[in-house]
């Protein structure tokens, strides 16, 4: 995938033609993937970038605050100093200003592509418990089975909490760990107790399968999309 950096709107020279090249680029990479209902990476960079550009432009006093967590404090640095030098430049800054509005319209298109592809996948997800749910959910299983009906995607999944800003996030660490064919043996509740025998370091685990009719990519689209909406759902 053609990269931005962090600092693309205004690293070098700045001019609007130049910029929109390299924005258009990038976008033409972007909705290549999308149109082979590939999501991940790029959605979560698209929508990155966008953040960067509306707390540049209307936060720029605050960078260290509003900025995602991704830049580094050299990133940061760079921004303020990028800042203070062209707000002394009334032509410049006005040339930044609409180098930023042309691309957060731009990027609010593509991303508005990307999410509808999104809820589109996630709504078409099936996610049910098999068997007993324990009163520990934070460490389990999770089976994924796609439209084609052939397997049975078996990852391990832990939940995490990490806070930011006063406010908690749930997220999750999933691990790949094995694949079984789906057939009349092979059943969600079989492969559970194969994986009992096999895993003794969870007595009793928490397992959901997620299942959809859709043929998707799996790591770059079907997984992500499965991983944020098992979150969800064990949170509910």
């Amino acid at each position: 995938m053609g990269a931005l950096s962090e600092t693309w709107f205004a690293d070098g020279y700045i001019d609007f033609e130049l910029k929109k090249y390299t924005l258009l680029a990038y976008l033409q990479d972007i909705n290549r993937y999308f149109d082979q209902r590939k999501l991940y990476p790029q959605l979560a960079d698209i929508i990155f970038h966008y953040n960067n550009l509306i707390a540049f432009r209307e936060n720029k006093q605050f960078l260290q605050q509003q900025f995602p967590k991704r830049l580094s404090a050299i990133n940061l640095e760079k921004l303020q100093l990028i800042f203070e030098q062209i707000i002394a430049d009334d032509d410049l800054m006005q040339e930044l200003e609409s180098i930023i509005d042309y691309a957060l319209g731009q990027m609010n298109d593509t991303i508005k592509e990307g999410t509808e592809l999104y809820e589109f996948v996630e709504d078409k997800l099936r996610i049910a418990p098999v068997g007993l749910v324990p009163l520990e959910t934070g460490e389990g299983y999770m089976f994924l089975c796609d439209g084609t009906y052939r397997d049975i995607l078996v990852y391990n999944y832990r939940l995490t909490i990490f806070e930011r800003h006063d406010e908690k996030f749930r997220g999750i660490h999933m691990t790949y760990l094995d694949t079984y064919q789906k057939d009349i043996l092979h059943t969600c509740e079989y492969v559970k107790t194969l994986l009992l025998r096999r895993f003794t370091d969870l007595p009793n685990p928490a397992v959901y399968s997620v299942e959809t009719r859709l043929v998707m990519p799996i790591n770059e689209t079907l997984l992500p999309i499965a991983k944020r909406s098992l979150v969800k759902f064990i949170a509910a």
